[in-house]
């Protein structure tokens, strides 16, 4: 039986109001009641320059400002942390190529990218996987997620926790969207990911795989009708200044990834590491939270500059046309998909 089927219609359709209501998860909450480890007293003046492709209204910049105080504090300022936001040092594919040969520090990835360097990233993008923020961070966080996150390290990146970019969404200047049909022939840029593609042609949609630093440009040009993002990009982005239409799909929940270029890490001090990992870790679920919390009122200050949007979508309908997509890439994630299944419905 495909994955999608055995999640009832209204849980997958949670409101945005509902969503306001989420708390961390136990590991979330843990982590922001424990002291970072390490010995400031012994930590030697460093810098790291962290970097992001999105604009410093956007969680990734709120999870690395979070990093940022986090590491200061428990190195009584030895660690500097510098933040690139805005893609100036490239986009997400550049970051990370950068990262495995050590020009670029760290980064807020979006699981996509990722997943062109480590194929199972790509397990966790698969279409209405997930039913909930706290599934997802359940299994994330869990034993699947981590064996999946230590993969990094195969690729010369070190991994070391998994912030949000949250469910995803769609968004078009064409017409409303509430059935799979009304995507047909629409102009979507979607992340470069296979799973992504896919996704969409079966959807109906022109899938038009496009790094996110030549998204807006096309949009303001019309060379593309709309895209698919999480509520806190298309309200940090102003894309109903483009956009007249959102539709809440959420048909992917996509993390992001708190990344570090492999030899950086190795080169951190042994003191360092851990302040480091701590960090990041702390960082990502205080993102978490901000994206729960804002979520409602980032809905209302869109539909305030004009957006339709569309909170009851047929779901079932999507649902059942990305049947293939499991069909496709099922077995490709050898038994990680079948574990996570089983997860979830403990």
């Amino acid at each position: 039986m495909n994955n999608f089927a055995r999640f009832t219609l209204n849980t997958v359709t949670k409101s945005t109001r509902q969503l306001k209501q989420l708390t961390l998860p136990l590991i979330g909450v843990g982590l922001l009641s424990i002291p970072l480890a390490g010995h400031a007293e012994e930590i030697a003046p460093t810098t790291l320059r962290l970097a992001h492709v999105v604009n410093t209204e956007d969680t990734y910049h709120i999870a690395a400002e979070r990093f940022q105080q986090l590491v200061s504090e428990h190195t009584d300022g030895a660690v500097t942390v510098e933040i690139y936001p805005n893609a100036s040092l490239g986009d997400e594919r550049t970051l990370l190529e950068g990262m495995q040969i050590g020009t670029v520090d760290m980064g807020v990835i979006t699981n996509g990218p990722v997943a062109n360097f480590v194929d199972e990233f790509s397990v966790f993008e698969l279409p209405f996987l997930f039913p909930s923020s706290e599934a997802a961070y359940a299994v994330l966080d869990g034993e699947i997620g981590q064996e999946i996150l230590g993969k990094l390290q195969d690729v010369n990146l070190k991994g070391l926790a998994y912030a949000e970019r949250g469910f995803r969404n769609i968004t078009n200047s064409q017409h409303a969207i509430n059935v799979p049909e009304d995507l047909q022939g629409l102009r979507l840029r979607v992340i470069e990911n296979e799973v992504y593609v896919d996704t969409f042609r079966g959807l109906g949609a022109n899938a038009v795989p496009m790094a996110w630093t030549e998204t807006l440009t096309a949009l303001q040009q019309g060379t593309i009708d709309g895209q698919e993002n999480p509520v806190n990009a298309i309200h940090a982005f102003n894309l109903a200044e483009t956009q007249d239409y959102l539709t809440m799909t959420r048909h992917i929940y996509a993390p992001a990834t708190f990344i570090m270029s492999l030899p950086t890490w190795n080169g951190l001090q042994a003191e360092l590491q851990p302040i480091v990992l701590d960090a990041a870790k702390q960082a990502s679920a205080y993102a978490r939270e901000q994206n729960a919390i804002m979520e409602a009122e980032q809905l209302a200050e869109l539909r305030e500059a004009g957006m339709e949007i569309n909170e009851t979508p047929d779901m079932e309908a999507f649902q059942t046309a990305v049947a293939p997509v499991y069909e496709k890439y099922g077995e490709q994630f050898g038994d990680y998909l079948p574990r996570i299944q089983e997860a979830l419905n403990q």
